[in-house]
C-alpha cells in the first residue's frame, strides 16, 4: 500500500513550498528544456523575470494551492517559453521548476511566443498534492 496523507497534511506540505522559497519570490521564464534538476544551472535564454507578489500563492485547500494576484512583466528577450523556475528573492536559489505552455504545462501563459518588451502574464499556476 502506498503512503496516504490527510488533506490537512497535504495542505501543510503545499503551504511549506511558498514559505520555504521566499515571501517575495521571482519567476523566471526561459527558452528550451528545463535542466535535470533545480540545483543545475539554467539553460536557454531568460525571456522574462517576474517579481512575484509578497504573498504569491493562495492558502492550500483540498490538496491544491493556486497563484495569488497578477503575475506579469515585460519580456527582456524574444523567444518561445519552454520552462520556468521560481527562485528566492535575489533569484539565486531555485525552489521549483517546470514546463510552460499556453493553456497547458505546469505554468500556463497568455502566450508562449514572446517578443522583447511584450507584457507576459501567467494565466494559471497550481500546485497539487495527492495520495499516490
Amino acid at each position: 500500500m502506498a503512503l496516504q496523507y490527510s488533506v490537512a497534511v497535504n495542505n501543510a506540505r503545499l503551504d511549506a513550498v511558498e514559505a520555504t522559497i521566499a515571501a517575495s519570490a521571482k519567476l523566471k521564464i526561459y527558452t528550451g528544456v528545463a535542466p535535470a534538476n533545480c540545483a543545475a544551472a539554467a539553460t536557454g535564454t531568460l525571456l522574462v523575470d517576474i517579481a512575484l507578489p509578497i504573498d504569491w500563492m493562495n492558502a492550500a485547500a483540498t490538496n491544491s494551492k493556486t497563484k495569488l494576484g497578477t503575475w506579469s512583466a515585460s519580456a527582456s528577450a524574444a523567444g518561445t517559453a519552454g520552462y520556468f523556475r521560481i527562485t528566492d528573492t535575489v533569484g539565486t536559489a531555485v525552489g521549483l521548476q517546470g514546463t510552460c505552455g499556453q493553456g497547458s504545462g505546469d505554468l500556463s501563459l497568455d502566450n508562449t511566443v514572446l517578443a522583447s518588451a511584450q507584457v507576459v502574464t501567467v494565466s494559471a499556476f497550481t500546485l497539487n498534492a495527492a495520495n499516490t
